[in-house]
C-alpha cells in the first residue's frame, strides 16, 4: 500500500506557501493531538503523520527533495527526520506543539534558542571622528567606555573563591518549568534560578553572584590609512563581558572623516580649486600646491587657461585601504579678477582692451556675435 502525499495529509496545495502550510498545520495539530484525544488511536496515528508531513515540508531542502523523489526520499536514510506519513514523531507533550504554533505571537521562539545559564556578552559600539591627514595616515586611538567586564575574584562564575555554582533545583538545570493547564502544558522561565539552571549559594563578595562588574576598559585602535567616512571596525571579543562565563560580545567602531579645509575627497581622489593671477593664465607660469602627504606638488599652467580647467596630479591622493596605491589630486584653476588697480595699470588694461581681437578672446567675441543675431531675428 503507498503512502499518503504529504501536501494531502496537510490538506493543502502542492503550491502552497509556508504559511498556508503552518496555518494547516496548527488547525490538524490542534484537531488531532493525542492529548485532546487520549483514547483515540486513530487520533494519535492521524498526529503522527501531520507532524511527520510538516516536518519535511517547512524545509526548504526536504521539501524539495520530496517533490523531486517522493517518499523514496527519505527512505533508507537518505533524507533524515520523520519520513512522512507514519514516521515516528519525537516527542508527544503538548509544549511542543503549543510553541510552534504560538511561539512567534508570545515574542518567543524554541526553547534552544533561549540563552541558559551561560550567555554571550552584549556587543558595543564607539563612534571616532579624525581628520582627513589621520585617514590618509592612519593613526592608534586610545578609546575609554565602560562597560561590563569579567569579575576578576570568582573569573566570573558569580561565586564566592573556591565554590561553584549548583544545579538549579527548581528546573534541574534546564532553566524552564512547565505546568499543565486542562490540556495544555505551559512552560515558563524557572522563577528559583531566572532561567539560568543553576544557583548560587556562595555568591562572590565583588560581584554579588552577577560574575561581571561595570568598569572603565581601555583600548587601543589603530585606524588603517585609506579608511573613508562610515567604515566600521569590528574587534572581535572586546565587548561586554558574558554572563556565567559565557564569550564576551565584540566591538564595533563606526569612524567619521571630518572636512578639510583645503581638500574635497572622492574616494581615493582628491580636489583643490586654486586661486591663479590673470597674469599666470594668460602667459603660462608654474605654482605649487600642497598635497595630503604634506608635501608641495609643482603644477604647470599653459598660455591661456581658463577657469574651472582641472589638472590631475597623479598619485598625490588618498591612500588606498589595505594598498599600496594612491589615489590622483585635481588642481581645479579659478582666475583671479585684479581689483584696486593703480592709473598705471588701468591705463595698461585699458590700452590692451582697445587692441583686444577675437584672436584673444574667441568665446566672448562668439557669444555676443550669437546674442547679435538673435536681436537681429526678433527685430524681423
Amino acid at each position: 500500500m503507498s503512502k499518503q502525499d504529504l501536501y494531502e495529509t496537510l490538506g493543502v496545495a502542492k503550491n502552497a506557501s509556508a504559511d498556508e502550510l503552518k496555518k494547516s498545520y496548527r488547525k490538524l495539530a490542534m484537531k488531532y493531538h493525542p492529548d485532546r484525544n487520549k483514547d483515540d488511536k486513530d487520533a494519535e496515528q492521524k498526529f503522527k503523520e501531520i507532524s511527520g508531513a510538516y516536518d519535511i515540508l517547512k524545509d526548504e531542502q526536504k521539501r524539495a527533495a520530496y517533490d523531486r523523489m517522493g517518499h523514496a526520499a527519505f527512505e533508507n536514510g537518505m533524507g533524515g527526520g520523520n519520513a512522512g506519513a507514519g514516521g515516528g514523531f519525537a516527542g508527544g507533550n503538548f509544549s511542543d506543539i503549543f510553541e510552534e504554533m504560538f511561539g512567534d505571537f508570545m515574542g518567543g521562539g524554541s526553547r534552544t534558542s533561549q540563552s541558559m545559564g551561560a550567555r554571550r556578552g552584549a556587543d558595543l559600539s564607539h563612534e571616532i571622528s579624525i581628520s582627513l591627514d589621520d585617514a590618509f595616515n592612519g593613526k592608534d586611538i586610545t578609546i575609554k567606555a565602560e562597560t561590563w567586564q569579567s569579575c576578576d575574584p570568582c573569573s566570573g562564575s558569580g561565586a564566592k573563591k573556591g565554590s561553584k555554582p549548583i544545579v538549579c533545583d527548581g528546573c534541574g538545570g534546564v532553566g524552564r518549568v512547565r505546568a499543565q493547564q486542562g490540556f495544555f502544558t505551559v512552560e515558563r522561565t524557572c522563577p528559583t534560578c531566572n532561567g539560568a539552571g543553576q544557583t548560587i549559594k556562595d555568591p562572590c563578595a565583588s560581584c554579588h553572584g552577577n560574575g561581571r562588574l561595570r568598569k572603565e576598559k581601555t583600548l587601543e585602535v589603530n585606524i588603517p590609512a585609506g579608511v573613508e567616512s562610515g567604515t566600521r571596525m569590528r574587534l572581535s571579543s572586546e565587548g561586554e563581558a558574558g554572563v556565567r562565563g559565557g564569550p564576551p560580545g565584540d566591538l564595533y567602531v563606526f569612524i567619521s572623516v571630518r572636512p578639510h579645509d583645503f581638500f574635497k575627497r572622492d574616494g581615493a581622489n582628491l580636489y583643490c580649486r586654486v586661486p591663479v593671477s590673470f597674469n599666470t593664465v594668460t602667459l603660462g607660469g608654474e605654482l605649487e600646491v600642497p598635497t595630503i602627504d604634506g608635501k608641495r606638488a609643482k603644477v604647470t599652467i599653459p598660455a591661456g587657461t581658463q577657469t574651472g580647467q582641472q589638472f590631475r596630479l597623479k598619485s598625490k591622493g588618498m591612500r588606498i585601504l589595505r594598498s599600496p596605491s594612491k589615489g590622483d589630486l585635481y588642481v581645479e584653476v579659478a582666475v583671479e579678477t585684479p581689483i584696486k588697480l593703480s592709473k598705471k595699470q588701468k591705463k595698461l588694461m585699458e590700452d590692451f582692451g582697445n587692441s583686444e581681437t577675437a584672436q584673444n578672446t574667441p568665446k566672448s567675441h562668439s557669444f555676443f556675435d550669437k546674442v547679435k543675431e538673435l536681436w537681429e531675428d526678433l527685430k524681423d
